[in-house]
């Protein structure tokens, strides 16, 4: 399956061309399952994959894996893979690895790693997951 485009969507025609959206995974909740399906897999590797061609490519100031500890939670990719493109990023590329249940051996890689709390959640109003910002 191929990366979906959000510079397409209306919620980010603004920021085209100055940033690149990509989603790689299902538009749906993953539910915990061991072993995870192969679709799932698949489609986490080729993001990964995409995500490595970019942080290589000499094109971008930061690339953001957004939800990459949740994948690695899902056991849809492992700790040696998160780490083996932050050994490979070039000097001047910051990576930003985003997620719930940050493996150690990715916090201890990490030169940067905060820790965010909820304290509020426009969710609990009933506010849906938003195009272009939750999915």
């Amino acid at each position: 399956m191929k990366g979906q485009r959000y510079g397409e969507l209306d919620a980010a025609k603004m920021l085209y061309p100055y940033m690149t959206i990509e989603q790689y995974g299902k538009d749906t909740f993953i539910h915990v399952q061991n072993p995870p399906h192969e679709d799932d897999v698949l489609m986490a590797r080729q993001g990964l994959a995409k995500g490595k061609e970019a942080t290589l490519s000499g094109k971008y100031d930061i690339v953001i894996f957004d939800e990459i500890t949740a994948a690695h939670f899902f056991h849809l990719i492992s700790v040696q893979d998160m780490t083996n493109i932050i050994e490979s990023k070039p000097d001047g590329v910051e990576l930003i690895f985003s997620g719930r249940y940050a493996p150690p051996g990715l916090i201890e890689a990490a030169s940067l790693v905060t820790e965010m709390t909820e304290v509020k959640h426009y969710y609990q109003m009933e506010v849906l997951a938003r195009g272009g910002i939750e999915r």
